[in-house]
């Protein structure tokens, strides 16, 4: 309304969440009268402009609109550089291998997927931290004392920005049972601080996630497989170092400035293509 208000140029940026998110009820892409305003957004910005691929294809087939969508990732903040920091710092013992895994407690991360592969893994000095708060908080503590491994999950609620950054530092692996992210900025996280990515292979992270150079992308859903790649990094520490060099080194791509000269570029473009409009 504003940009037909004032005629100026409208650059809609489309998120995984405002288009689809399969664990919602009131996801818009299950219901028709909130899929009709979001088409006509659509149609009607100057520009549109995507997180990622996955949320590029939902425009599409979801959205039943056909027209070129730009494509430019997420970025994070570049975080500090932090030693090495170690597992007892957050309780475990010092030769613990850690997986820590950050998210909302929802439906949507099926947390309790990931504490069921680690019981599966049989790695048995593998802990888990989870930073995050929500609704499944108890169903994860459920899974663990179902599974055996209390002891060795850690609940750590919602941490601020410099608390996560430790928890990272003192982590051997990254790893999640999200059932779709429209890009997945915590891969991003995991990435700079030198880890290995386990995860599912339904969202926007497939952009730049593979398996062999970041990690391991499995299946959605392939929960059977989930526990092998956890051995797998357990048992080969000098591989999992080589994945977390390589994710160091790819991750400069997506850091916040890089995004910010993308859009800065479009706005230029949008801009220049309005001012030569017809009045």
């Amino acid at each position: 309304w504003i940009a037909d208000r004032y005629q100026v140029p409208n650059v809609l940026s489309v998120h995984g969440g405002d288009l689809y998110d399969p664990s919602k009820k009131m996801s818009p892409h299950n219901h028709a009268w909130l899929r009709g305003p979001i088409r006509k957004l659509l149609l009607r910005a100057d520009t549109v402009i995507a997180q990622s691929t996955n949320t590029r294809d939902n425009v599409r087939q979801i959205y039943a609109v056909e027209r070129e969508v730009g494509l430019i990732p997420l970025g994070i903040a570049r975080p500090p550089r932090l030693d090495r920091v170690s597992s007892t710092a957050f309780g475990l013992p010092a030769d613990a291998f850690t997986i820590v895994t950050i998210g909302r407690l929802v439906a949507r991360k099926q947390t309790t997927q990931l504490v069921a592969a680690i019981a599966a893994s049989r790695v048995s000095n593998a802990h888990l931290l989870v930073v995050g708060s929500g609704p499944d908080e108890e169903p994860v503590r459920s899974a663990a004392a179902a599974h055996g491994i209390s002891d060795r999950v850690h609940l750590l609620g919602r941490l601020g920005e410099a608390d996560k950054y430790r928890a990272l530092a003192a982590s051997d692996l990254f790893a999640s049972t999200s059932q779709h992210e429209g890009f997945g900025l915590v891969f991003l996280e995991a990435m700079a601080f030198g880890l290995p990515i386990i995860c599912y292979d339904h969202g926007g992270q497939t952009d730049y996630l593979s398996t062999g150079s970041n990690g391991f992308v499995l299946r959605l859903n392939d929960a059977q497989s989930f526990s092998d790649p956890i051995r797998s990094i357990a048992e080969l520490p000098d591989r999992g170092r080589a994945i977390g060099a390589f994710n160091r080194q790819r991750v400069e791509e997506f850091f916040i400035d890089r995004c910010a000269e993308r859009y800065e570029a479009v706005f230029e473009r949008v801009i220049a293509g309005h001012d030569r409009r017809p009045t």
